[in-house]
């Protein structure tokens, strides 16, 4: 089908061209062309001296074109001329004037006109005036002094040299400045230099007329005229009059398509304004400007609608004056039906329409190779003239002419050649045999049969069977021959004959058509709106057929996507297209091109980006009359509202002289209006600026407006949040807020303070400030005042203000709140109340009660120590307040004190207790496997006792699905730190629940959970470490929490020497941690085993260090056993001595526990703050002894890294006690306790993890 597209269109869009000429595909007999006109001069030549001249006439036709020329109707020679030059080309006989002189214009001007000719007939060009043109120059004159008095009108003539190319005229001065040209003085149309009225400054000797032609690139300049203006004391005013034109109305002629200039200039004064009016209809907008002051007139492409008058109107305070233009609209000739060359065949009737339109109405004459047609008509009677058509019947070969028609009336001549060739050729098919043509289904296939001869020959198109195809009516031909099928069909593949016969021959082709699957877009695109700065994706699937080369597309608005510089705002892949960084001028139609070389389709969608809208683009201020009222009108162009409706315009406003880069609201308009009058205050120097919103939100502010400001007023606003209150006992301090700027209505503004006690109907006291404040001195303390603020400026006083109370300073209460009640709520609450003070006692504004209290210690045991104060605050309209989180079991002390600004009263005091409470949970269980049956617990006694310990809850809970139950213990010992439980299942895990006692229950519980034996049931050594000497290596292992003791051996094992003595094994117990091995060989491979019994625990190798094996020396003194043990004693009478010494110096420096535990004291208290109510509480905690808990060296939660050892270890526990203010009373000594549990092991031995007492 493309193929096909190809040759048909030219020939459906362009038929005539089949009989302009012949087919360069035809291989016939010689065929010969009539001469025609290729290329020739403009109508119009205007040459000027120095200039080349060249007249040009082109013509092409067979045989060889021959030219002649005609200058005003007579027979032109070039080739004979002096200075003439023919162009020697095929194809041309134009020629060039060179050596323009003096006498050029005498030689050479006129009307040209090229005659083109051969066998066939002759063309003819066009008429060419040539006209010439010397150098300008200005007519020698002499130029009078022009004086005129102040105030009249005048004008300067300029008239300069006629030219025939438009030229430009200037006014200037002798320092070539040009003249000022405004409303009052202009340049006219014809060039003259107007003044409505003159000026003294208009004074000056010096105006010179300047003419630049163009054509001949020279500027000429008139004699200066000196223009005398004499100054008058009385300027005489004047209605207007028309300088130009001076009649009161006129007749123009317009031409059709070109552009109408109308003028009016007038003088007067004041200086007249210049109107236009068009009586009879609307001025065409689109078309008419208005330009040297609104003087002149210029209406573009004038057509026939613009007839008619056109009025212009000068005015001025005294009258006006007017002028009627009549304009009449012509036209030159323009064709309705241009005459066509074409070919016949012999005994045809030819044909050639000559149709012109203009007005007025053009004058048709016809030439036959460049002869009047009416010589003709006389001699041959086949010529005839009808309705402006040439017509001849029967023609013959001999019959081939070029004819023209032209076409003349006053504003132009149109001249057309076309030839009548009369051929008898043989039909021949100039489309190729044999040709395959594509398309799809559905589609229209064209079958091409491209056809030559004369006359011409007759076309029809049959199947394989001989019969004609035109039978469907899905078949149609055309005139050229070719062939349409529309609605192809797969059954449409096939061949197709083409057969051409004139009256010569008959001559027939193949076409071979096939008819493929079309494509299809089975999912398109979808329209879809989306916000900006989101991203979109569009998805298109298509089927093609399986045997053409196929592709998917994308274009927007036509254009495709895959051009370079597209790659970073578009992703296609997979026939989706995603658009990433939405923005505004992504939006428009987005299409998918699935297409093969048959067919195209294209499925499209619509892409809305929506936000938030764009600036509003001018604002414009008007009314500025209504300044004085302190209003003005803005109006603005609405926003670009980004595809979501503007809902409302904020504007805003800024001072730069007050509050620069500040901007302040003045309200909102609603969206569909785009001006509005502002209400605004005085004396503001107000900056506008508009702000369009829509539901996405704001756009972008308009540019900032011009600036205006508003006049000076009096105030119209006193001062607001007025307030009298005392900073000393004798004095009041007014205080107001002051008056934003824009409130002031004056540059600056002043307080005019007015005070006098209350309740006194003497006079106001006043006083006039700048500052926002006023402090009032020698006043009795506490005293209500009448206040006044009132807000002055330059122009006057503001409104009357309103009165306020204030008051003088207050002093300190002098009450004493009276204690009713404390009532005990529980443990650690209470609820405290009181009398309400007397208000003449505060001395002031009572503004709550602060009540104080201190922690005095454990009723079990009264302490110094540990004084946390804490603070609670009320307001003053209480009596009543609960304070919670105290501790149980101790004793308080309570202060109330009333408060007024000035600061608090005196105290009222009492003490009181908390009853006895649960305790905390017990500190540090810990669980320590026995035996596969036995676990040994151990632990911490409660930080907080809240009471006196009465014992403890020990309770197990099996963990599992065996149903066992909880079993529970009572330990009605208070002073007990472990206990032994027996008969556990080593299979099982437990749930160990502790709880301390007193008389008021169990407490919190510490919870653990474990069993006999881990949960794998076997060994676990976790990581093993190892380290080496020459002769000796280590080996370390943590015990696991939960881990039952168990004992294995451990092997060393020398590797690569079988004569190597072997070491014998050891036994090791699991909580021993480490294990040294002596006697080894340096530079040695090791194996180091652990089995229990014959399973195999642990398994590594070791090297020692050295460079070989050495020869033990026989064992000395130091590997005695008496030795070692020797040597220990002395280590271990060491160590006592530096604890000791230790516990001696700690006795003598008591203040570093003391202040120790007093920085935790302080770090924990809370100041209160006066502004609020509510209570400002120290995070105490619960437990008493809260200050011991980072000494690490009274409990057994942190002990030595990588040691086990404590002074149990050596037969000492550690009894310790404390004086009253901290320091220690104790020493080290070797108590030793022991308690049944279970019937089995003893587990009560003191140590540092269990120690015998607890402190509080």
């Amino acid at each position: 089908m493309a193929v096909a597209l190809r040759y048909l269109w030219p020939l459906l869009l362009c038929s005539p061209c089949l009989f302009i000429q012949i087919p360069d595909e035809y291989e016939g007999q010689h065929v010969m062309e009539p001469p025609v006109i290729t290329e020739q001069s403009p109508r119009r030549l205007v040459v000027f001296p120095t200039d080349e001249i060249s007249l040009k006439c082109e013509a092409s036709g067979k045989p060889e074109v021959m030219f002649r020329w005609t200058r005003d109707g007579v027979h032109f020679k070039p080739n004979e001329e002096l200075d003439v030059t023919v162009k020697q080309a095929p194809h041309s006989g134009s020629f060039t004037i060179a050596g323009n002189n003096s006498n050029f214009a005498q030689r050479f001007q006129g009307t040209y006109r090229c005659f083109a000719s051969n066998d066939l007939g002759t063309a003819m060009s066009h008429e060419i005036q040539l006209m010439a043109e010397g150098a300008p120059k200005w007519p020698k004159e002499t130029v009078k002094p022009v004086e005129v008095e102040e105030g009249e009108s005048v004008i300067l003539p300029c008239h300069p040299p006629p030219s025939a190319e438009p030229l430009r005229i200037y006014w200037m001065n002798s320092k070539i400045m040009h003249i000022k040209q405004d409303e009052r003085v202009t340049m006219g149309q014809n060039g003259n230099l107007y003044f409505a009225n003159v000026l003294t400054s208009d004074n000056h000797s010096d105006y010179i007329c300047h003419a630049h032609f163009p054509g001949t690139r020279t500027i000429i300049q008139k004699e200066p005229i000196d223009l005398r203006v004499k100054a008058t004391n009385s300027m005489i005013d004047r209605k207007p009059r028309l300088l130009f034109p001076t009649n009161a109305s006129s007749h123009l002629v317009a031409l059709q398509g070109q552009p109408l200039v109308l003028e009016c200039i007038a003088e007067g004064f004041p200086t007249p304004t210049i109107k236009w009016l068009r009586p009879s209809g609307p001025m065409p907008a689109d078309r008419v400007t208005y330009q040297n002051h609104n003087k002149t007139l210029h209406l573009l492409n004038v057509g026939e609608e613009d007839d008619g008058e056109y009025r212009c109107l000068a005015e001025n305070s005294l009258g006006s004056d007017r002028h009627a233009y009549y304009v009449t609209v012509e036209a030159a000739p323009y064709w309705l039906h241009k005459p066509q060359s074409r070919l016949y065949g012999p005994g045809e009737t030819a044909r050639l329409d000559c149709q012109v339109q203009g007005r007025p109405e053009p004058e048709v004459t016809w030439r036959i190779n460049g002869i009047p047609v009416e010589e003709l008509l006389a001699k041959d009677q086949k010529y005839r003239i009808q309705h402006g058509a040439l017509i001849l019947s029967n023609v013959q070969p001999s019959d081939t002419m070029v004819t023209q028609c032209e076409a003349r009336n006053r504003h132009g001549l149109l001249l057309a050649n076309a030839y009548i060739y009369v051929v008898q050729l043989p039909a021949k098919i100039l489309t190729p045999d044999n040709e395959t043509y594509l398309a799809v289904e559905g589609s229209t296939a064209y079958l091409l049969c491209k056809v030559f001869g004369a006359p011409v020959p007759s076309v029809q198109w049959l199947d394989k069977e001989g019969k004609t195809v035109l039978q469907d009516e899905r078949f149609f031909p055309y005139t050229n021959g070719t062939l349409g099928i529309r609605d192809l069909q797969a059954n449409d593949t096939g061949h197709y004959f083409c057969q051409a016969a004139n009256d010569q021959n008959n001559v027939t082709i193949v076409a071979n058509l096939q008819v493929k699957d079309a494509t299809r877009i089975t999912q398109g695109p979808q329209s879809t709106i989306k916000k900006k700065g989101s991203r979109v994706t569009f998805t298109c699937q298509a089927t093609f057929d399986p045997s053409l080369q196929q592709s998917i597309t994308w274009r927007r608005d036509g254009r495709s996507l895959q051009e370079p510089g597209d790659s970073d705002k578009y992703f296609i892949e997979d026939g989706h297209l995603v658009i990433h960084s939405l923005d505004y001028s992504d939006q428009g139609n987005y299409s998918c091109v699935a297409s093969t070389k048959l067919d195209v389709v294209e499925s499209r969608a619509e892409l809305q980006v929506v936000g938030s809208p764009g600036p509003v683009p001018q604002l414009e201020l008007s009314d500025r009359h209504l300044l004085k009222q302190s209003q003005v009108r803005l109006s603005w162009s609405p926003a670009d509202d980004h595809n979501a409706p503007i809902e409302k315009y904020d504007i805003e406003f800024e001072d730069k002289e007050m509050a620069p880069e500040k901007w302040y609201s003045l309200g909102k308009v609603p969206g569909n209006q785009t001006s509005t009058t502002l209400k605004l205050s005085p004396y503001v120097h107000y900056t506008f600026r508009v702000t369009a919103i829509n539901k996405y939100g704001p756009g972008e502010p308009s540019p900032a407006s011009e600036t205006v400001v508003t006049p000076e007023a009096a105030p119209e606003k006193n001062p607001v949040d007025v307030k009298g209150e005392g900073n000393e006992t004798n004095n009041m301090v007014i205080t107001w807020k002051p008056l934003r700027w824009m409130d002031w209505n004056a540059p600056q503004v002043q307080y005019r303070v007015q005070w006098r006690p209350q309740g006194t109907r003497g006079a106001w006291q006043e006083q006039i400030v700048s500052d926002p404040f006023l402090v009032v001195s020698n006043t009795s303390t506490f005293v209500p005042y009448e206040i006044k603020v009132q807000t002055i400026n330059s122009q006057g006083k503001g409104p009357e203000p309103q009165v306020t109370v204030g008051y003088s300073g207050e002093d300190y209460p002098q009450a004493k709140p009276k204690l009713e009640d404390i009532k005990i709520l529980n443990a650690s609450t209470v609820l405290v109340k009181w009398w309400p003070v007397d208000p003449a006692q505060v001395k002031g504004h009572l503004r709550g009660y602060n009540l104080t209290y201190w922690w005095m210690g454990s009723q079990r045991r009264h302490s110094k120590r540990h004084i946390h104060e804490t603070h609670v605050v009320v307001p003053a309209n209480t009596t009543s307040t609960v304070l919670d989180r105290l501790r149980p079991y101790s004793s308080y002390r309570l202060e109330l004190r009333a408060f007024n600004s000035r600061g608090l009263g005196p105290p009222s005091e009492t003490t009181f207790s908390t009853p006895e409470g649960v305790p905390g949970p017990p500190e540090a269980l810990h669980l320590e496997c026995q035996s596969d049956t036995s676990l040994l617990l151990h632990w911490q006694p409660p930080f907080s006792h809240n009471g006196v310990l009465t014992g403890y809850v020990l309770s197990c809970l099996p963990l599992g699905d065996g149903g066992e139950e909880q079993l529970s213990f009572n330990l009605s010992d208070p002073e007990l730190r472990a206990y032994n439980l027996t008969n556990l299942s080593p299979h099982l895990q437990y749930r160990f629940q502790l709880q301390a006692t007193t008389k008021q229950g169990p407490g919190e519980a510490i919870t653990r959970e474990g069993g006999t034996r881990s949960l794998t049931g076997i060994e676990d050594f976790g990581n093993i470490s190892t380290s080496v000497g020459e002769n000796y290596s280590v080996v370390s292992w943590v015990p696991k929490e939960g881990q039952c003791n168990f004992g294995f051996q451990i092997f060393f094992k020398p590797l690569g020497d079988e004569k190597m003595d072997a070491i014998p094994p050891q036994y090791v117990n699991y909580n021993q941690r480490t294990y040294t091995q002596w006697d080894l060989q340096p530079g040695t491979d090791y194996q180091i085993r652990l089995l229990k019994e014959t399973v195999l625990l642990q398994e590594t190798t070791v090297k020692t260090n050295g460079t070989g094996r050495v020869r033990l020396p026989p064992p000395g003194f130091t590997t005695e056993g008496w030795f070692i043990g020797f040597v220990s004693a002395i280590i271990l009478l060491l160590l006592i001595l530096l604890i000791l010494c230790f516990i001696k110096r700690s006795k003598g420096g008591k203040y570093s526990v003391k202040d120790k535990e007093d920085t935790q004291v302080d770090s924990e208290a809370r100041p209160m703050k006066d502004e609020t109510f509510g209570e400002y509480r120290s995070l105490e905690s619960d437990n008493e002894e809260k200050a011991f808990s980072s000494q690490p060296s009274l409990n057994g939660d942190i002990k030595p890294l990588g040691s086990d050892d404590s002074l149990a270890d050596y037969g000492g526990s550690v009894d310790v006690q404390f004086n009253e203010d901290g320091s220690f009373i104790g020493q080290y000594s070797g108590k030793k306790e022991k308690e049944a549990a279970g019937g089995n092991d003893s587990s009560g031995a003191a140590s540092p993890i269990n120690p015998t007492g607890t402190l509080e």
